[in-house]
C-alpha cells in the first residue's frame, strides 16, 4: 500500500505535470517543426538546387545501384524514392541526413530565441519590481513605531 501511495504523491508533484506539459507541447511543436521543414524550407531548397533532399542517396552495393537505374529507366528518368532503395539495400541517404540537420538548425534557432525572450520578458519584470517604490507601512505599524521610539528615549532620560 505504501509503493501506491508514494506513486500517487510523485505523479501529483508540481514538478511531473509540468515535465510531462512540457512533452505534450514539445511534441506538438516538433510537428509544427517538422511541417515548416518538409512543407516550406525544403521545398525552396529544392528548387534553388533543382533536387528533393530526402530522395538525395547513393547505393552502397551493386543490387541497390542497379534497381535504381532500372527504376529510373522504367520511370522516364524519375528517381527511385529512398524508402524502396532502402528495401533493395544499404544506401547512403546524404539527402535525408541534410534535411534532419538542417530541421535541428531550425528547431535550435527557434528554443534560442524563445530562451532569449522568455529572458528578457523576465529581466524586465525584476527590473519594475526594483523600480516599483517602497509601500508606506500602515498606519498601525508607524504608530506602534513611534511608541517604541518615545519608551527608548524615556528610558535613556531617566538613565
Amino acid at each position: 500500500m505504501g509503493l501506491i501511495k508514494e506513486f500517487k504523491e510523485f505523479a501529483v508533484r508540481g514538478s511531473v505535470l509540468d515535465m510531462a506539459i512540457g512533452i505534450i507541447i514539445g511534441g506538438a511543436f516538433s510537428l509544427i517543426v517538422r511541417s515548416l521543414i518538409d512543407d516550406i524550407v525544403m521545398p525552396i531548397i529544392g528548387l534553388a538546387g533543382k533536387a528533393e533532399f530526402q530522395n538525395l542517396y547513393f547505393g552502397l552495393t551493386e543490387n541497390v545501384r542497379v534497381g535504381v537505374t532500372n527504376y529510373e529507366n522504367a520511370n522516364n528518368g524519375a528517381p527511385m524514392p529512398l524508402e524502396e532503395a532502402r528495401d533493395l539495400g544499404p544506401v547512403f541517404a546524404y539527402g535525408n541526413f541534410i534535411t534532419i540537420l538542417i530541421n535541428f538548425l531550425i528547431l535550435a534557432f527557434i528554443v534560442f530565441v524563445m530562451v532569449k525572450l522568455v529572458n528578457q520578458a523576465k529581466k524586465r519584470f525584476e527590473e519594475e519590481k526594483m523600480a516599483e517604490p517602497a509601500k508606506a507601512p500602515a498606519a498601525d505599524v508607524v504608530l506602534l513605531g513611534e511608541i517604541r521610539d518615545l519608551l527608548r528615549q524615556q528610558t535613556l532620560n531617566q538613565d
